[in-house]
């Protein structure tokens, strides 16, 4: 049995960014593996919640996940 040819999903882009309900492009902040201890608390605080991608880059994020939107 062969597969099929088609569109497929790019894994990498799939593992690192989120497409919301209503399109926008989330990827989560940098700086957030190691030497956290040395990073105050409101800074670590804020590296956990996700960040908009900008427009610029998002379109490149959407045309590697042609499922998701």
């Amino acid at each position: 049995m062969r597969r099929p040819k088609g569109v497929k999903t790019k894994k990498s882009v799939a593992k690192r960014f989120k497409i919301t309900a209503t399109g926008k492009v989330l990827r989560p902040h940098s700086g957030r593996r190691h030497l956290l201890a040395s990073k105050n608390a409101k800074r670590r605080r804020h590296l956990r919640k996700a960040a908009v991608v900008d427009p610029t880059d998002a379109y490149r994020v959407t045309q590697s996940l042609p499922f998701s939107h």
